[in-house]
């Protein structure tokens, strides 16, 4: 091997000289030994599956000498035994796959064996009961007795436990677990898409599990054909055995002349015999195949341990059976020895189970006396496990909606959700928690709800089977359906058949399907309160983001100047006025040159917004040179400033009747801007800057409030309304 490696490698001296040092060692030799022979068997058995349908075709063709029969016989006795076995110590049945394809090879194997063993016989048969093998004699003499109806009828009565019995039960349930697993499939793929959306598991351990999911199905489906392969293999078992005698008989008296005494003698006993060498194996492959249907998906406990702790729990059972067994030892005429032992025996095993309960009792009272507590698996020590964390964000829906969910039944709402909390990342700055998805039997079949820390943020219902036509503001005629509101803003919608799409796209209308109705009602509730989803984890891994490239400025900011948490509540005031975080760099320069100065949030939020004009006004108007602009009369700035000094910077100190007033005047001008294509942006003081957006945030929602220092240096203003150009009680609106 050695001098193989040298002339592969063409080594120089050096190499030359470790490779003579290395094959000198003992321990260098037994590992490399131990390699050979594993990577031998290795191959051994990557080949073994071709080489045994190679061999099945060659005994289907080829001649075969009865001591080579014998022990193919042999054989395919052995290996069902062993797949028997195997099947019995399983504790799941996923542990054994490749039952299925073992099935079809031994049935292969056994087959090929039947055709050699025919070919045999009808050869040779007139030589005597030991031309086809002393396996196939021995076999035939010990079932038939010296008797042809005896050797027949035992045959025909394993027959029917095979196919009748056995394999026609074993072949029914592969046929409802196949039905019922496939139809299981939804429900756990949602349910590993719940957990994976809430964070429960990760996409290895979601993978792992769909992986499992996906090969369970399999199993159960090849299983329910593989069942054929037995009940096949019993009919052929059949027809081979009454082609052997007919076709012996009928050789042996014609071609070789023996007497048709001799003929029916030697021809049942070597058909008898094969069929049964083939029996017994089906038999033992029938009886694995319905061990495997039959068990558990999910226990730890292989087949002997779970029936004896089932059957053996109770001795109150065992003593009724001893009971029952006495009265019939004891009933004239009947066999007395036989009963009564096996009563003793009932008894003797109840008593014993009996014994075993009350001392696993009395030990768990003394150590209650000594005071020691012993574990109670039925009652286990509540733990913070069993306290259930609420849901960041949750989508509930009702069961009419699980479709819209489930891969399986092509439900795009995952890929949707997927999307969103994508898009809404890249806008925020921040990673958008997943989002729990389930089922809730309490709301409608139609309904879905949107929750935030287990708080109901929207619901509504939808019709799964229709299209949503919404009303955009112009539209050129009415359309039939059931008649509705947008969820996500308010607007007009019609639920249309989905037959009446293009119609409705040629009217005006904007036509969306259920899965994105819900997905833009998330966005929508995601966006507008964002600053919700925004905690202090998010914050650190913002953090541990940005130091990889900057770690000075996060190092020397954090903790030292700026705590967690007021950079966390600074961060959620500019998510709640509408200001992305992606700039992180310069939200964390301007507070390194302003928190020694002030720890105020409000202050910081201010200073932070200053910094951030460019990106603010970019994401208002885009990249224009002038700015539309909404301002307010200087007297009514006047009298919002003495507000301020007598309520608060809360503004509750602005009289009730003025902020009527102020609100719809807001509101007018804000809807002309965008009657008319531009943003609505009312410029005021830094002072009232905050106080007024609080107050027009849920009013106006399309009103952005900046301050005088939050326009740029190159950008110019244009004003397009005046607010309390009047008096300020009758607070007009001036052009």
């Amino acid at each position: 091997m050695f001098e193989k490696i040298k002339r592969r490698l063409k080594t120089p001296a050096v190499v030359s000289t470790f490779l003579a040092k290395a094959k000198a060692n003992p321990q260098v030799q037994k590992g490399l030994q131990i390699g050979s022979t594993a990577y031998k068997k290795a191959a051994m058995f990557k080949m073994g599956t071709p080489i045994l349908v190679l061999a099945c075709l060659a005994m289907i063709t080829l001649p075969m000498p009865p001591l080579l029969l014998d022990m193919l016989f042999s054989l395919n006795i052995s290996l069902s035994m062993v797949v028997l076995l195997v099947a019995i110590y399983a504790k799941r049945p996923l542990d054994f796959g490749s039952f299925p394809t073992v099935l079809l090879l031994t049935t292969i194997l056994r087959l090929s064996l039947n055709v050699a063993s025919t070919r045999v016989i009808l050869i040779h048969g007139q030589e005597g009961t030991a031309a086809a093998g002393h396996v196939i004699e021995a076999f035939g003499q010990v079932v038939m007795g010296g008797s042809y109806v005896v050797g027949i009828i035992v045959f025909s009565i394993l027959m029917i436990i095979n196919f009748v019995v056995v394999t026609k039960g074993a072949g029914r349930i592969s046929e409802v677990t196949a039905r019922f697993t496939l139809d299981a499939m939804p429900g756990k793929q949602m349910a590993i898409d719940a957990d994976l959306n809430a964070g429960l598991i990760n996409q290895e351990q979601a993978k792992e599990r769909r992986q499992e999911v996906t090969r369970e199905a399999d199993f159960y489906g090849s299983m329910d054909g593989a069942s054929k392969f037995v009940k096949g293999d019993a009919i052929a078992g059949l027809l081979i055995l009454v082609i052997n005698i007919v076709g012996g008989i009928i050789i042996g008296s014609l071609q070789h002349g023996l007497p048709l005494a001799e003929c029916a003698r030697i021809y049942t006993i070597l058909t008898i015999g094969d069929g049964l060498v083939a029996q017994i194996p089906s038999l033992l492959l029938s009886v694995a195949s319905a061990i495997i249907v039959t068990r558990q998906t999910n226990t730890e406990k292989e087949m002997g341990q779970q029936v004896t702790s089932e059957l053996f729990a109770e001795p109150k059972t065992l003593y009724i059976v001893g009971a029952v067994l006495f009265v019939m030892g004891i009933v004239p005429g009947m066999p007395t020895f036989a009963f009564l032992s096996f009563a003793a025996i009932a008894f003797t095993i109840g008593k014993i189970i009996s014994r075993h309960k009350k001392k696993l009792a009395a030990d768990s009272k003394k150590s209650e006396l000594k005071g020691e507590v012993l574990p109670a698996p039925e009652q286990k020590e509540l733990s913070w496990d069993d306290v259930s964390e609420v849901d960041v964000v949750g989508l509930e829906v009702g069961y009419r909606l699980i479709p819209l969910v489930d891969k399986a039944q092509n439900g795009e709402l995952l890929g949707r959700v997927k999307g969103v909390r994508k898009k809404l990342s890249q806008d925020l700055g921040f990673l958008i928690p997943p989002v729990h998805i389930r089922d809730n039997l309490d709301l409608g079949p139609n309904f879905y709800r949107i929750t935030l820390m287990g708080v109901t943020f929207g619901e509504a219902e939808i019709q799964p089977e229709r299209d949503m036509a919404i009303n955009p503001g112009q539209v050129f005629g009415e359309i039939n359906g059931l008649k509705t509101v947008d969820p996500a803003f308010g607007l007009e919608a019609v639920w249309i058949a989905k037959s009446d799409n293009d119609k409705a796209l040629g009217l005006g209308y904007t036509v969306v399907d259920c899965a994105t109705v819900i997905a833009t009602h998330l966005s929508q509730i995601l966006a507008n309160n964002c600053a919700v989803l925004l905690g202090q984890e998010e914050v650190q891994n913002i953090l541990d983001i940005v130091a990889r490239t900057q770690p000075k400025l996060v190092n020397g900011l954090v903790p030292g100047v700026v705590s967690l948490g007021l950079l966390t509540k600074i961060l959620q005031n500019l998510l709640n006025e509408g200001v992305p975080v992606r700039d992180m760099r310069t939200i964390l320069e301007t507070l390194v040159e302003y928190a020694p100065k002030s720890q105020d949030p409000e202050v910081l939020t201010a200073a932070c917004r200053i910094g951030l004009r460019r990106l603010i006004l970019q994401d208002i108007c885009g990249g224009a040179n002038l700015i539309p602009v909404i301002t307010l009369a200087p007297d009514l700035e006047k009298v919002l400033h003495k507000s301020l000094e007598t309520g608060g910077a809360s503004g509750i100190g602005i009289e009730p009747g003025l902020a009527d007033r102020l609100q719809k005047s807001l509101y007018e001008a804000t809807a002309t801007q965008e009657m008319q294509g531009e943003p609505a942006i009312l410029l005021t003081s830094g002072i009232l800057r905050s106080t007024l957006s609080r107050f027009v945030k849920n009013t106006i929602p399309g009103l952005r409030v900046l301050s005088y220092q939050e326009i740029p240096d190159d950008k110019q203003i244009k004003i397009v309304s005046v607010v309390g150009s009047g008096a300020p009680g009758q607070l007009e609106r001036g052009a």
